[in-house]
């Protein structure tokens, strides 16, 4: 749901940044790279430590980057299958070294196993979500369905949160709540959007044969009728 308007607008606004890099001799690939990385430092790094408004400032700044290197691609003309597998798969890593920091903090410091294994299952949830829809195209279906929870919806909620939480360290009282709610939230919007896709993907499928079967049936009926018509 976000990526259909938040996206644009970023867009829009990181275009003249885009075409600074561009002219500085920066790749595409380049920006994936180290976009990737400096979420995952800032997740690894902060996280686990409990540092949580730092931590978010450090990723949010990072995780533009998945806008700024597809739009220098389209600006150069070089959008091709290695730059959208290239960006998909750190998409992943970065998304798993998130939810991976939480973890580690209710695993840790934070010492709620509770907590943790919800982040487990908010992490591992993520790439199953992306997984299905990925997987329906590679078998030609479109997966038509915008889920509840995507990928931009499960970093907004998380890093919000975590960020506001993070406020408790300059005494802001009761508002490190927020990140538990955000994760269960997170993690039920996951489990209904994986529901969505599977479903989603199983009507497809279901229609696809029919669509099949009925060619098939009438190509057949097509060759008898014209071996009819030969027999004649």
């Amino acid at each position: 749901m976000l990526n259909k308007y938040a996206r644009a607008f970023f867009t829009r606004v990181l275009t003249p940044f885009a075409a600074f890099l561009i002219r500085r001799g920066v790749s595409p690939d380049t920006v994936t790279l180290i976009g990737t990385a400096g979420v995952v430092a800032g997740a690894l790094v902060f996280y686990p430590m409990g540092v949580f408004f730092w931590g978010t400032v450090v990723i949010t700044l990072f995780v533009f980057s998945d806008l700024v290197d597809g739009n220098m691609a389209r600006q150069l003309g070089r959008s091709s299958r290695w730059g959208a597998f290239l960006d998909s798969t750190l998409d992943r890593v970065a998304d798993g070294a998130v939810f991976g920091g939480f973890a580690l903090w209710y695993a840790g410091g934070g010492d709620n196993i509770a907590l943790c294994a919800v982040s487990i299952f908010c992490l591992a949830s993520g790439q199953v979500v992306s997984y299905t829809k990925a997987r329906g195209e590679s078998i030609g279906l479109p997966v038509a369905v915008n889920g509840l929870v995507e990928r931009a919806e499960r970093l907004v909620i998380s890093l919000v949160a975590a960020g506001l939480a993070g406020l408790h360290d300059f005494g802001v009282p009761g508002i490190q709540y927020l990140l538990p709610v955000a994760l269960w939230i997170v993690a039920v919007g996951s489990l209904v959007t994986l529901i969505q896709r599977v479903v989603t993907v199983r009507r497809e499928s279901a229609e696809a044969e029919a669509q099949e079967a009925q060619e098939t049936q009438e190509t057949q009926e097509t060759q008898e009728t014209r071996g009819s018509e030969a027999a004649k």
